[in-house]
C-alpha cells in the first residue's frame, strides 16, 4: 500500500469565410449515437463562457460552425511530428502520421487519433449533404469529412486550423517507465505526495486542461486559462502499477468537493489519461471508490484525455522539498 501525504483541502494560499468544398458524401464513419463507445467525460460551458475563452475567429468557427479561408490556417503545411488537439478543450483529435496534403487549403487527415476522438453529424446547411466533424469531448465544430481521401480509410477529414492546437510532444516516458498525470489541488503538495511513492522515478508540476498555450502561473491563477494545476508522474510499472497510483491519488485529496463550493477551477480534481487503458482503469477505480463507502458524496473528479502539459516555472518544481515543508497550508 502506498504511504502518501493526506491533503485535506483543495488549494493553497500563495504569493465572411469560404465554405469547404462539398466533395462526395462519405459512406463512413457512421454517426455515433450518444454514449456509444465513448467514455470521455464531456466539457460543457455556456455560450458566454466559450465566447470569453476563445478568440473571435475560434468562436466563429467552433461554436458558430464557420469556416476559415482556404490556405489561411497555420497548420495547412505543417509537417512536424506530433498531435493535433482541440483548441477548445485539449482533446487529442489527429496524429501527424495521418496528415496528408489534399491540396484543398485546409489540414487534412485520413483517420482520427482514436475512434472516440471525434463524432459526426449530417449537415445540410449549404443545400448539399455533408458530414460535419465535431470534437467528441466539447462538441466544437471542426470541419467536415469526405469520401475522397487516401487508403486505407478512403476518408478526408477536412479540418479548420483555427480549431486545432499542435503539440510536438506526446509526453513519451523514458524506456522502461510510464507516465501519469493528476490534478488534486495545490500542485506543491500533490507533487510532494507522489514523490514519496515507491516506484515513482520523477515528477514535474505544470498546467493542463485549459486553452492558453504556455501559460504563466499568474495567468492560471486568474481563472481565465481554464488550466488545472497538475503533476506529471513518471513511474516504473514493474514496481508500482497505475491502479496503485490511482489509489494514492484518491488518498491525497478530497475528490468530492464540487467546484461550486469555493474550489478554484485551477484546483479541480482531475485524472488526465494518456491512453485508453488508463481511461478504463481510472473509470473503474472511480466507480469502486464510490461503491466502497469511503466517500459520503458523489466523486466530482474529471476523467479526461491529456492535452498539452505545460511545465510550470522552475521555482514551483519540488517547491516544498526546497522549502523544507511537507504539505500546503490549505485555507
Amino acid at each position: 500500500m502506498l504511504c502518501l501525504l493526506l491533503l485535506a483541502g483543495a488549494g493553497c494560499s500563495r504569493q465572411a469565410p469560404a465554405a469547404h468544398s462539398p466533395g462526395s458524401q462519405p459512406a463512413a464513419p457512421r454517426e455515433r449515437q450518444e454514449g456509444e463507445g465513448d467514455m470521455t467525460e464531456k466539457v460543457t460551458r455556456t455560450d458566454a463562457e466559450w465566447k470569453a475563452l476563445l478568440s473571435p475567429e475560434q468562436y466563429q468557427v467552433m461554436r458558430r460552425k464557420g469556416t476559415e479561408r482556404a490556405f489561411s490556417g497555420e497548420y495547412v503545411h505543417l509537417e512536424e511530428d506530433g498531435a493535433y488537439l482541440c483548441a477548445a478543450c485539449g482533446n487529442e483529435l489527429f496524429g501527424s502520421e495521418a496528415k496528408f496534403d489534399s491540396g484543398t487549403g485546409w489540414p487534412s487527415f485520413w483517420k482520427p487519433a482514436a475512434e472516440q476522438a471525434v463524432s459526426t453529424s449530417p449537415d445540410e446547411s449549404l443545400g448539399v449533404s455533408r458530414t460535419e466533424v465535431l470534437c467528441s469531448r466539447c462538441g466544437a465544430h471542426l470541419g467536415h469529412v469526405f469520401a475522397d481521401g487516401p487508403q486505407p480509410t478512403g476518408l478526408r477529414y477536412c479540418i479548420n486550423s483555427v480549431a486545432l492546437s499542435f503539440s510536438g510532444e506526446r509526453n513519451a516516458p523514458q524506456k522502461g517507465t510510464a507516465s501519469a498525470t493528476f490534478a488534486a489541488g495545490c500542485f506543491w503538495g500533490v507533487e510532494a505526495a507522489f514523490r514519496k511513492a515507491h516506484g515513482v522515478t520523477s515528477t514535474s508540476v505544470g498546467y493542463t486542461g485549459g486553452l492558453k498555450e504556455n501559460p504563466t502561473y499568474e495567468e492560471v491563477c486568474s481563472g481565465a486559462t481554464g488550466h488545472a494545476e497538475a503533476v506529471q508522474v513518471e513511474y516504473d510499472p514493474s514496481v508500482v502499477s497505475y491502479e496503485e497510483l490511482l489509489e494514492a491519488f484518491w488518498n491525497c485529496h478530497n475528490p468530492t468537493v464540487p467546484h461550486a463550493s469555493g474550489r478554484a477551477r485551477q484546483y479541480r480534481s482531475a485524472i488526465f489519461y494518456h491512453s485508453p487503458e488508463q481511461q478504463s482503469a481510472a473509470l473503474a477505480s472511480k466507480e469502486r471508490l464510490e461503491r466502497s463507502g469511503r466517500v459520503s458524496s458523489q466523486v466530482t473528479t474529471e476523467i479526461v484525455p491529456l492535452g498539452r502539459f505545460w511545465r510550470a516555472e522552475e521555482y514551483h518544481q519540488r517547491y516544498l522539498e526546497k522549502q523544507g515543508g511537507e504539505s500546503c497550508e490549505i485555507p
